[in-house]
């Protein structure tokens, strides 16, 4: 038992150390319940435009700014820069248009959420990424 608390705790300390790679790619996990989806989809998750993968309601979660997996997620999977992706969601809060998704500090706050919270999707880097996950879009 007290075995397994101290490699959990060495987990959460390596996860961000490994999430710091340029190459590694990332990928777009959710919920069990949330099918496969496109490019198009996660992106307009994102931006505020979609609630929903297929007839499921989705919930996006961020990493928070500066964090190196997001600055990859915003240029691989969203084609911005952290300035843009932030300015657009000011503008958008501004008119009334809702708010940006909510932000954890860590991958592996976003896997606890996805593994718990039915309708979560978040993006991880593949050295992160369980066994068993569900990866719903890789690019």
């Amino acid at each position: 038992m007290i075995r397994r608390a101290i490699l959990s705790c060495l987990l959460l300390l390596v996860l961000p150390l490994q999430a710091l790679s340029a190459d590694d790619p990332i990928m777009i996990v959710g919920h069990a319940s949330l099918g496969k989806t496109d490019l198009s989809t996660v992106q307009r998750l994102y931006s505020g435009r979609a609630v929903s993968i297929g007839d499921k309601t989705a919930i996006p979660i961020n990493l928070r700014a500066n964090s190196p997996v997001r600055e990859s997620f915003l240029s691989a999977i969203m084609g911005q820069s952290e300035e843009q992706y932030t300015g657009y969601w000011l503008v958008r809060r501004y008119v009334g248009k809702g708010t940006p998704p909510e932000e954890v500090s860590d991958v592996a706050e976003v896997l606890r959420l996805i593994a718990t919270m039915p309708g979560a999707v978040g993006y991880v880097p593949l050295s992160a990424l369980p066994s068993g996950a569900n990866v719903i879009f890789r690019r």
